[in-house]
């Protein structure tokens, strides 16, 4: 699987959480790398943008996560991660790695290769 996040889970608004990617059979430097999520019953509208980073290194986040989410990496570890905090019940979903350029308002956002998503649940 060349993707694979976790870390996801329960947690209560205001609290935090981090997600992980680890990516196999390419180098995370090599490549765009993001995070997506779908929020339970909307699977028909498909997966909504959260943050890129791109292969020259720039990040990029939506304007809902803006200021409350962060993306890096361990290229050592060839591992991805969002570091999620001041976390709103409408952050609910679940959340999807995948590599490739993002392009927005083009199929799958663009990218090549997505993952198994892991889920977030807001909630107290």
């Amino acid at each position: 699987v060349p993707l694979q996040a976790s870390g996801g889970g329960l947690v209560q608004p205001g609290g935090s959480l981090r997600v992980s990617c680890t990516v196999s059979g390419f180098r995370l430097d090599s490549t765009g790398i993001g995070w997506f999520r779908q929020a339970p019953g909307k699977e028909s509208e498909g997966a909504s943008y959260v943050s890129t980073r791109t292969r020259d290194g720039r990040i990029n986040y939506a304007d809902s996560v803006k200021g409350r989410f962060t993306i890096s990496a361990d290229n050592a570890k060839n591992t991805v991660y969002l570091q999620m905090t001041n976390l709103r019940p409408e952050d609910t979903a679940t959340y999807f790695c995948a590599s490739g350029d993002y392009a927005p308002d083009v199929p799958f956002h663009g990218m090549d290769s997505w993952g198994k998503g892991t889920l977030v649940t807001v909630s107290s």
